[in-house]
């Protein structure tokens, strides 16, 4: 197997060109083999094998640095710079990222996650080498998805001006997740037609070279005599505008030809634009045939291409079937979506409501002050978002929607633990984020019948911007006190006779063989994400004889304080349980007053368990929460902790 004594970029480069074929096989065998286990982002990477093969062969990396877009295509990096041992751990706890990562090795310039950023940070890369007077090149990998983003475009106008050693690889395979829509899109695909040109253009660039003394001078004709053919031939090129040097489009599986077109890039004194034709899924015919399912995909079954199916429902999929339902309902309800409409569980509702669905592409900034747009034209839009991605709307969250009371419904997938896609895709920050915006109402939901209440009260508010959020979980199962109606700033009390009625709740007294109900002296109070921990926990106490009822937080903003102290001081220990940060968040809030109501004549004994003030790596939803102390162990710990202290402190 050649894969296996490939330890660096140097040892591919010895490979002969007619093996480099069955590398690319065996790349692809390595990938999908390892993804059908752990899950990853598959469809990408396979589109992007003959791709990295030709970087690490033309670039001298780590002295010229490739940097990757997002960098879930970074596999065949990984598996040819020293981490082909390390590769069946990808995604899993203490194994390595499915994102590059500068801790795991030199060859990996930037920590990355989301789109968009590429250019920006490449860019200041190379402006700082040539301040130290280095000379090296820096390659940059950027999905035409990815180029939908408002940030690649100021990144390129930048540096049209000043960045003689960038080389723009465009992997154009006409998907971001969702396919591509736009004029972004439309655009390269008119490029692509221009192929004989770029024949042409590249057989008379090779006859100047040859010609010796006179090259430069002729090629510099050579250059004024393309730019003025193809203002005949063509329509204008946006990067040639931008200050570029545009090459392509090529067939970003033939390796021989895009090592050719890379080195002769790396000769020209000026950025270059290279776009490549590339197929997301190649060499694997599940993903060729349906590239937005394998894109971020869980374990499957490699001889057939199925997914793993489990029984129960998630909370994307009691979304999808009710924001459906409710635009059935009310003609004035329509939905956006960042180029992830399967993500975020607006499929159905895209096929259903063609007219009423928007996929902007990768633009959350645009994407919510488009929302607002809409509002104000008496539209209700409803922006659903992963968690992760939010953090990029927060200007136009503000100034677009806040301050204008627009009425927009923003809803959170992924928010807080998010299983193997590590520290960049935490959605631990948006509750700090949105709680100090004016105006702002922040829910969380726990079940499928909690969700449907909150998005019908969201929905029927007349003003305002309302933001919902979820995991990335199954829902847990029904109970009454999910059905309470929704009340502005108040959550859900659930008594521990109605998550455990069969356990030892009824304790028995040894003395009278009599059975009495021990009463609830512990308060859990949760958000919603994490009621199933909470849970969990709640009945490990009751199975150690404490009684504990939970009080699940339906609203961060506005909230009810009063209604809640009422409730909060009948307890003796209250521990606040939330899956966003400490610092700024609910938690913290509420602990703060707890403290307040102390000085007032409560004894309540509080602890807050929130995530801590560092990055989570890798990691299932469950070690992730072990990691953060938010395990139902610790939960249950600390609460029966607080509890034996009030009890010592009243002796």
């Amino acid at each position: 197997m050649l894969l296996q004594n490939i330890n660096s970029p140097d040892d591919l480069k010895k490979l002969a060109p007619s093996s480099l074929k069955l590398l690319s096989q065996e790349l692809r065998d390595v990938i999908i083999r390892t993804v059908g286990k752990n899950g990853g982002h598959l469809a990408s990477n396979l589109g992007a094998v003959e791709l990295t093969v030709a970087l690490h062969r033309v670039f001298n990396s780590p002295q010229d640095a490739i940097v990757w877009d997002v960098s879930h295509q970074s596999y065949s990096h990984k598996l040819l710079t020293g981490r082909y041992k390390d590769f069946p751990g990808i995604r899993q706890k203490g194994g390595i990222s499915g994102f590059t990562r500068i801790s795991e090795s030199p060859h990996d310039y930037f920590d990355a996650g989301h789109a968009s950023s590429s250019i920006s940070s490449a860019l200041g890369l190379l402006s700082a080498w040539r301040l130290q007077g280095r000379n090296d090149k820096v390659a940059v990998v950027i999905g035409d998805g990815a180029l939908t983003g408002g940030m690649a475009y100021e990144a390129l106008n930048h540096a049209g001006q000043l960045a003689k050693n960038l080389i723009v690889i465009v992997n154009d395979n006409k998907m971001s997740i969702s396919p591509n829509t736009g004029s972004v899109s439309r655009y390269l695909s008119q490029l692509t037609s221009t192929a004989g040109y770029q024949n042409f253009r590249y057989k008379i660039d090779r006859l100047v070279d040859d010609i010796p003394y006179i090259n430069r001078k002729l090629g510099k004709f050579i250059y004024r005599f393309k730019r003025g053919l193809k203002g005949l031939l063509l329509t204008n090129n946006l990067f040639v505008d931008l200050g570029f040097e545009y090459l392509g489009p090529l067939n970003g599986h033939n390796i021989q030809q895009l090592e050719r077109m890379f080195r002769r890039a790396m000769k020209m004194n000026r950025p270059v634009v290279i776009h490549v034709i590339t197929k997301k899924g190649k060499g694997y015919s599940p993903a060729e045939h349906d590239p937005a399912t394998f894109h971020g995909v869980g374990p499957f079954s490699i001889s057939d291409g199925l997914v793993e199916k489990f029984d129960t429902v998630s909370f994307t999929e009691v979304f999808s079937r009710k924001i459906v339902d409710m635009a059935a309902e009310n003609p004035r309800i329509c939905a956006i979506t960042a180029a992830m409409s399967k993500g975020t569980g607006l499929d159905a509702f895209s096929r259903r409501y063609k007219n009423r669905f928007f996929d902007v592409g990768i633009a959350e900034e645009h994407a919510v002050t488009f929302a607002g747009g809409l509002a104000a034209g008496g539209m209700v839009p409803v922006v659903a978002i992963y968690s992760t991605f939010i953090q990029r709307s927060v200007d136009q969250i503000i100034e677009d929607i806040a301050l204008q009371n627009r009425h927009v419904i923003l809803v959170f997938d992924r928010a807080g633990a998010v299983p193997a896609d590590g520290e960049t895709h935490q959605g631990i920050f948006d509750i700090a984020l949105l709680r100090p915006i004016p105006g702002m109402t922040l829910m969380t939901v726990s079940s499928e019948k909690d969700m449907e209440l909150c998005l019908d009260w969201a929905v029927t508010q007349t003003e305002g911007p309302v933001a919902i959020r979820w995991p990335k979980m199954s829902c847990p199962s029904e109970i009454p006190a999910f059905a309470k109606p929704v009340m502005s700033g108040r959550g859900i009390l659930v008594k521990s006779s109605d998550f455990a009625p069969t356990l030892s709740v009824e304790l028995e007294d040894t003395d009278t063989r009599r059975k009495r109900r021990k009463p609830s002296n512990i308060l859990l109070v949760c958000t919603g994400s994490m009621y199933s921990e909470t849970q969990t926990a709640a009945r490990q106490l009751l199975l150690g004889g404490s009684g504990a009822d939970i009080y699940i937080l339906r609203f961060l903003k506005p909230f009810d304080e009063s209604y809640f102290i009422s409730i909060a001081e009948k307890y003796a220990a209250i521990v606040f349980i939330e899956d966003g940060v400490h610092i700024g968040g609910m938690a913290e809030y509420l602990e703060s007053l707890i403290s307040r109501d102390k000085r007032r004549g409560s004894k309540a004994a509080t602890a807050v368990l929130s995530f801590p003030d560092h990055f989570l790596s890798n990691g299932n939803r469950e070690q992730i929460l072990e990691e953060a102390l938010l395990s139902p162990g610790h939960i249950a710990a600390t609460a029966q902790g607080l509890a034996h202290d009030f009890q010592d402190k009243s002796k």
